[in-house]
């Protein structure tokens, strides 16, 4: 079986960074790692820490994207178990600064969508308020989606048309990279709800990532006062990058689609489409986190390494 390994820069693995600074959260994985996976009360007990205090301590690390979390039954209530998602964590120095010229970077904002095909229960709203009705597919051809920071739906996709500003430049493409905040969508919420996300390019499907839930313990970092807490808060922030050797999410490689399979050069445009196929093994629901909303203050971004 491969390693699960995250490679980091300085750059964009800060929250990684200041969790692992922590003597106790690095106990924290180092046990996860010995022992497998444990609930909050077993963590706690063998490292002798205080139950919220470990709490605290595995709730910043999921948002870091170090440990998952999964709900089960349990002989009273439920209890949470916690998995460690990277056996390696490579911290690696790019050496000098990159030229502006090096990357093309375009921010394409939820709302702002080419295309779509959906199914209820859906919506999407902006920082304000609720856009259009809510659980009816025809509000996603509402003008005011363009305000979107978060949209929702539990079957079919959206599609985004990105401009191919490498090939207007003539460069070669060596990379690509998409960064989206992503989770499932149920009615109310649960972190114990698996859906299986496709992400597709130019008609190519590069991956597939099996969101674990739809997360609503506490508000999103972005999330408006007025959304309220029972609604979906927050995501995943999510890496896929293709590169000549295949696709990777977070590092990870996921499948052999390669650059070179996605005919880029070939298209004025690059055509996104995310997807919660009808015949998925967890048909479980898509949430799009946008600016205004979740714990990352961001659109779609859309990156090209040249």
């Amino acid at each position: 079986m491969s390693s699960r390994f995250l490679m980091i820069t300085p750059e964009d693995g800060k929250d990684v960074l200041k969790c692992l600074a922590a003597p106790a959260r690095l106990a924290i994985l180092e046990l996860l790692h010995a022992r497998g996976p444990l609930n909050v009360n077993d963590i706690a007990d063998v490292l002798g820490l205080p139950q919220s205090t470990t709490s605290t301590h595995l709730n910043q690390m999921e948002e870091a994207g170090l440990v998952r979390t999964e709900v089960l039954k349990a002989r009273k209530g439920s209890q949470k178990i916690c998995h460690a998602v990277h056996d390696e964590i490579v911290l690696t120095f790019a050496g000098p600064a990159k030229t502006a010229d090096e990357a093309i970077e375009v921010a394409m904002p939820v709302g702002l969508y080419s295309g779509y095909d959906v199914a209820a229960p859906c919506g999407m709203c902006s920082h304000d308020g609720i856009i259009g009705y809510l659980d009816s597919p025809d509000t996603f051809l509402a003008p005011e989606r363009m305000k979107a920071g978060l949209l929702w739906f539990t079957r079919g996709y959206v599609d985004y048309q990105f401009p191919n500003n490498a090939r207007i430049k003539g460069a070669d493409i060596k990379e690509l990279e998409l960064l989206l905040e992503l989770s499932s969508e149920v009615p109310g919420t649960s972190d114990n709800w698996p859906s299986d996300i496709t992400l597709s390019i130019n008609g190519k499907s590069i991956a597939i990532w099996t969101s674990p839930g739809d997360f609503g313990d506490h508000r999103g970092k972005y999330t408006p006062d007025w959304w309220k807490l029972r609604g979906s808060q927050y995501g995943v922030l999510k890496s896929f990058r293709v590169t000549p050797g295949g696709t990777f999410i977070d590092g990870v490689r996921v499948s052999d689609t390669c650059l070179d399979d996605l005919d880029l050069l070939e298209h004025r445009s690059i055509r996104l489409r995310i997807e919660v196929p009808e015949k998925a093994e967890h048909p479980g629901g898509i949430n799009i986190f946008g600016r205004g909303f979740g714990n990352y203050d961001q659109d779609i971004i859309l990156r090209l390494k040249i």
